[in-house]
């Protein structure tokens, strides 16, 4: 797996590489599953490159957010969306996973724990020591998935968006073994 990270245009964060734009808009409608339960787009059936677009530009919005994008054999199998810090917990040491995203068409091919572990061992080189997510209430594969990657719940909350269930989970980085490896 190669991970690049994605690098909009500093004068306009909606102007991606057309290319890239419709690999990543093909990503984001593979998991209509998904899709539905975040309601981030109107219609999880047609999601079009500009709201793609939109979507990423919020997420670069924060000033240490970064977005991972992972291939396999040249094709885009996933995303992950980071940040440094909490926008609203200053005071939180662990940066966050904002956003893991495998495409649909591709799971169960352990892009997800690559993907993950890349993440971690990023956080890691820095020094980090932990790192957390929020899960959606309701969404049960995430639980299963995040979970027998030794993420733990330690919090529950709404999301900073749409004020939507949430369940917090964190990983200790310094852990021994680090969690399961795939």
């Amino acid at each position: 797996m190669r991970i690049e990270t994605l690098l909009p245009a500093a004068d306009d964060p909606l102007a991606l590489p057309a290319p890239v734009l419709l690999e990543l808009t093909e990503l984001y409608a593979s998991d209509k599953e998904f899709q539905q339960l975040s309601g981030d787009f109107p219609d999880p059936e047609d999601i079009r490159p500009e709201q793609v677009a939109a979507a990423l530009a919020e997420e670069l919005s924060h000033p240490d957010a970064e977005i991972l994008l992972a291939r396999s054999r040249g094709r885009l199998v996933g995303l992950a969306a980071t940040l440094r810090h909490h926008p609203s917990r200053p005071d939180d040491p662990d940066p966050w996973i904002g956003l893991l995203m495998i495409d649909g068409r591709a799971r169960r091919e352990g892009h997800g724990r690559r993907l993950t572990r890349a993440v971690e061992d990023r956080f890691r080189e820095e020094g980090r020591t932990g790192v957390r997510l929020a899960v959606l209430r309701g969404n049960a594969t995430a639980m299963a998935f995040w979970t027998a990657l030794g993420y733990e719940v330690i919090d529950e909350r709404p999301d900073l968006r749409r004020r939507r269930p949430t369940y917090v989970l964190r990983k200790d980085l310094l852990a021994e073994g680090g969690g399961a490896r795939g």
